[in-house]
């Protein structure tokens, strides 16, 4: 049996082709796909500014924001039955190699794979995706597909607030910088514990969006006085916890410059350019700086907790346009020419 995907081949270039479908493995579960959100993760490898995707090996499937049912399992899957709505991981550790029995992030595993970013991990733009049930997560079954695909960017939005011992209160000044799919998600986060919101965005698009989703204020960073703007809404300190999610190298340094005395800094944005950092910047100022690629067993929780928020925010609202995956090209083209006014551009497999 053949499936239809989309597949990356290089720089601006993406075509249908088809795909023989595997037998499944004996703890593997095969996923038909609903929805596909586009990441600005795949429209960096798309537009040829990221080398996180892998078509210099050769074309692959790209998509790992997906919801979907489940339409077959092998006869080891215990936990999993045909017909419950799910998503499922992007970053998969082995959990066998010395990484991942040390606790460390499936990044780090010595033979991880990276769903929708190789040749050899196909992604969800395709009619159906195979996974260990390891790696596959039970939605609500009254949620919206549009809704699951969500869950992974949530992920990480949430994982940089609470993941690797975070933690946060209602005394926390927080700065998000960049009010994209992740910025928001983090602002919803940090809302959920009563924290105090700034974020920071040079589209006003992107900030009135995020105002909605979490945000008690939202500044233009490029403003001459941003920073005593910031410092006027943090009492004269700045924030206490800071969350970069642009993915810029104005957003990493700003992220580290303006945080207050013994913040928290968490970088979560991809950014593949050198900064400028002083080290003085970090010592005087008792910095924490921590950097998250992936999350570790976050996703369950990341599904309970917007199940829980969902009637505070309008999700249905982030996905701004729908495209058939036949018309994926013209989904991504559509995508990088409208960011001042697009949330989530989503790929339908109806």
């Amino acid at each position: 049996m053949k499936m239809k995907a989309v597949y990356m081949h290089g720089p601006m270039d993406l075509r249908i082709g088809e795909r023989e479908l595997e037998p499944l493995r004996e703890n593997e579960v095969r996923i038909k796909i609903a929805r596909c959100g586009i990441c600005g993760s795949d429209l960096g490898c798309y537009s040829g500014k990221s080398s996180e995707g892998r078509y210099d090996i050769a074309p692959y499937i790209p998509g790992h924001e997906y919801a979907g049912t489940v339409v077959e399992t092998g006869p080891a899957v215990r936990d999993l039955a045909v017909g419950d709505r799910v998503t499922g991981d992007c970053s998969m550790g082995c959990n066998a190699c010395e990484n991942c029995k040390n606790g460390k992030m499936p990044s780090a595993c010595l033979h991880g794979d990276e769903v929708g970013f190789r040749p050899y991990t196909p992604g969800a733009m395709a009619e159906y995706l195979t996974l260990k049930e390891g790696n596959v997560h039970r939605l609500p079954p009254d949620w919206p597909f549009e809704m699951g695909a969500w869950v992974e960017t949530f992920c990480v939005g949430y994982f940089s607030i609470w993941g690797g011992n975070g933690h946060l209160d209602a005394a926390e000044d927080v700065l998000i910088i960049g009010a994209g799919s992740i910025g928001l998600c983090a602002a919803m986060t940090a809302k959920a514990s009563g924290a105090h919101v700034i974020a920071a965005d040079p589209l006003a698009f992107r900030r009135d969006v995020i105002l909605r989703y979490g945000a008690d204020e939202a500044l233009d960073p490029t403003a001459p006085d941003f920073a005593e703007q910031l410092k006027g809404l943090t009492g004269g300190t700045g924030p206490s916890y800071v969350v970069e999610a642009s993915g810029t190298p104005a957003g990493a340094e700003n992220a580290v410059k303006l945080a207050a005395d013994g913040a928290r800094v968490r970088l979560v944005g991809m950014c593949e350019r050198d900064i400028t950092i002083k080290p003085t910047d970090l010592i005087f100022k008792n910095l924490s700086v921590s950097g998250f690629n992936g999350t570790k067993n976050a996703m369950v929780r990341t599904i309970k907790f917007m199940d829980r928020i969902r009637d505070s925010y309008d999700f249905a609202a982030l996905n701004t346009s729908f495209y058939p995956y036949e018309q994926a090209k013209a989904a991504f083209d559509y995508a990088l020419q409208n960011a001042g006014s697009e949330i989530k551009v989503m790929l339908t497999f109806d």
